[in-house]
């Protein structure tokens, strides 16, 4: 099922673990239009922008993939709200930061980048909700110990230079 011109349902509903442990991944009714919100207003925009075949990571999680993956209790994957994702040889935090300058969104998050690693270390959390109730956060997520920390940031980088990356 086509979700936009570039994206179609299985990228964001794929997933290895839900295969393995025979669990329904299918987003319905209120999961399924908030997905597609996520796909017009941040995905499609992010594939017409950098004109490059985005990676989806993690899409849709039902509440029982949510569990086995261990995801967050509180996950807006399990809404259809959020997406993980990543374009090969764009630096994750100019994708990141190119969604915090150019769409609507709850939270941005560049998650686990470290630049020691390579420019697509980690990856990109956005989310949006269309209920217009956008929290408007950008953070930046890292491993504390054996915990994930999570900092607020104002901007993820500064430069603004996506030209390079078209």
């Amino acid at each position: 099922m086509k979700l936009s011109e570039n994206f179609v349902l299985a990228e964001f509903t794929k997933s290895a673990t839900a295969t393995k442990r025979g669990i329904d991944n299918t987003p319905q009714g209120e999961h399924m239009e908030n997905l597609k919100y996520v796909v017009q207003n941040i995905c499609q925009p992010v594939r017409e922008a950098f004109g490059k075949p985005v990676t989806i990571n993690s899409g849709y999680r039902s509440p029982a993939l949510n569990v086995a993956v261990g995801g967050s209790k509180t996950s807006q994957h399990c809404n259809g709200q959020a997406v993980d994702m990543e374009i090969n040889g764009v630096p994750n935090i100019v994708l990141a930061d190119w969604i915090a300058e150019n769409c609507t969104f709850d939270q941005v998050i560049l998650e686990f980048y470290n630049p020691a690693e390579g420019a697509n270390s980690g990856w990109v959390h956005a989310s949006v909700r269309s209920d217009g109730k956008n929290r408007g956060q950008k953070l930046i997520a890292f491993k504390d110990g054996k915990s994930t920390r999570y900092q607020v940031v104002t901007d993820f980088d500064p430069n603004n230079d996506y030209e390079k990356y078209v």
